[in-house]
């Protein structure tokens, strides 16, 4: 009888943190045209600033956190990879009521309405009106070179441990049978609106280089860009810029990764090496990758690896994988 408690109190805690892990986090939504009415809102704006000194660009990215609630992300100089000098960022949160936002800070206020945001500061010295943009990675559609190895085109899921959707797209959780050494990778994904997850529950996956390197997925969109973020190679190195589109967006992943080297014994003489582009902007040059991060399926550093897409339990989709053997 004891035993049996026993198991039973073990299955029901197993059961509550299980249920813990989920509690909060809300809707996953992977098609835009059934997102809430909060969708509309969030998502970039960008414009220029009348000041005294003549005008600045300025750059906004709006969060949509759940039930109606934002955050505003402001960044002078313009968007991330498109002007921000990444020395000061500007933040608010406000409450939609009857169709408008209005986000209060220190240095000035921003109201939402029918796709713009107004713009005035409290002393009057800088004012304008932001429009909402739709950035697009300059690699997105990219087509394989010659000499290319396609991993997947929509056709089929037959070169992958995994699935494919009724559309035509890879899920998360898959693991490609092609194996590889340096080679340059094209992946483009997209991450579900979540608006009430938070933090590492919001559209998780990875991408692992040779299945050992995670090049982390996340909706980061307007968060600070660190080394567990959208872009962030796993528990080594944080992205130089933020570029994570907002959720339900196409974006990319353009990959240039070198092996380690070995002497005649086996030892390693030199760690393997990446640049990754986001979004064709470079969040990492010539990066050194001591070990292999948490969580992958590589196996021994000195053999071939497949790429690896992380199942973390979110819905993250897949399109036009290919690799180039270097």
């Amino acid at each position: 009888m004891t035993k049996s408690r026993n198991v039973l109190a073990a299955v029901l805690t197993i059961a509550i943190f299980a249920c813990a892990a989920h509690a909060g986090k809300g809707p996953a939504y992977t098609d835009p045209e059934k997102a809430d009415a909060d969708f509309a809102v969030q998502g970039e704006y960008e414009g220029m600033l009348k000041t005294d000194d003549g005008q600045t660009k300025m750059g906004i990215q709006i969060i949509a956190l759940g039930k109606g609630k934002f955050r505003a992300v402001g960044y002078p100089g313009g968007l991330p990879g498109a002007g921000w000098h990444q020395e000061e960022k500007i933040q608010a949160e406000g409450e939609i009521n009857d169709g408008s936002v209005v986000f209060e800070a220190e240095k000035g206020k921003a109201t939402y309405k029918d796709g713009v945001l107004t713009i005035e500061t409290p002393d009057g010295h800088a004012s304008g009106t932001l429009k909402k943009v739709k950035r697009e990675s300059p690699t997105l559609g990219q087509q394989p070179p010659e000499g290319a190895v396609v991993l997947f085109d929509g056709s089929s899921a037959d070169g992958w441990h995994g699935r494919m959707t009724e559309d035509g797209l890879l899920m998360q959780g898959a693991v490609s049978k092609e194996k590889c050494r340096s080679n340059q990778l094209h992946l483009e994904f997209c991450l579900p609106y979540m608006p009430e997850a938070r933090g590492q529950g919001r559209g998780n996956s990875g991408l692992y280089v040779l299945g050992r390197y995670e090049i982390q997925m996340l909706d980061s969109f307007g968060l600070e860009g660190k080394e567990n973020e959208c872009g962030g190679i796993y528990k080594v190195s944080a992205p130089a810029v933020n570029m994570c589109l907002p959720p339900l967006s196409w974006q990319t992943y353009d990959v240039d990764y070198t092996a380690p080297e070995y002497d005649d014994a086996g030892n390693k003489t030199a760690n393997a090496r990446i640049t990754v582009r986001h979004n064709g902007v470079v969040i990492h040059d010539d990066v050194e990758l001591p070990h292999p991060t948490p969580g992958g399926k590589g196996g021994e550093e000195s053999e071939p690896g497949p790429v690896y897409l992380q199942d973390h339990g979110n819905p993250v989709r897949y399109r036009n994988i290919w690799l180039v053997p270097k």
